[in-house]
C-alpha cells in the first residue's frame, strides 16, 4: 500500500454529507475514485489512491461545508495516509474520535463528524 492510499466509510447523513466529507479530503489526497452518488444508500466509500501530494492541508478549511446530521467516518490505509485524514477532517469539521485499531502495515480510525 502506497504512502497516501486510503479507504474511506461514511455511514450516516446523506449523500450530500459523504460528498462534503470526500470533498474535504481531496486538498490532501487529490481525487478520490469517485464521489458518493446514491442517494439512497446508507454506506457511501470513497477511495484515494495518489502517490503525490496534493496540498498542505484540507481543501476547506475552516468554515467549510456543513453537516445535516452526524456522520461516522472510518479511515483505512497507511499509518501516515491516516493520520492525515485525521488531522484533515478534525480541522474542517466538529469531531469525536472514536478509537483505531492498528494492524501490521495498514491502521483504521473511525471518527464521528457532527454538525
Amino acid at each position: 500500500m502506497s504512502g497516501t492510499q486510503l479507504t474511506v466509510t461514511l455511514s450516516g447523513g446523506g449523500a450530500d454529507d459523504a460528498r462534503a466529507v470526500v470533498r474535504a479530503l481531496e486538498g490532501t489526497f487529490g481525487a478520490p475514485d469517485e464521489l458518493p452518488a446514491d442517494e439512497k444508500a446508507t454506506v457511501h466509500m470513497a477511495t484515494f489512491d495518489s502517490d503525490t501530494d496534493a496540498g498542505a492541508g484540507g481543501s476547506t478549511g475552516e468554515g467549510g461545508e456543513r453537516l445535516s446530521a452526524p456522520v461516522t467516518v472510518t479511515v483505512q490505509g497507511s499509518p501516515e495516509a491516516v493520520r492525515r485524514a485525521s488531522d484533515t477532517l478534525t480541522r474542517v469539521f466538529t469531531a469525536r474520535d472514536d478509537g483505531v485499531a492498528s494492524g501490521d502495515q495498514e491502521q483504521e480510525r473511525q471518527l464521528l463528524l457532527v454538525p
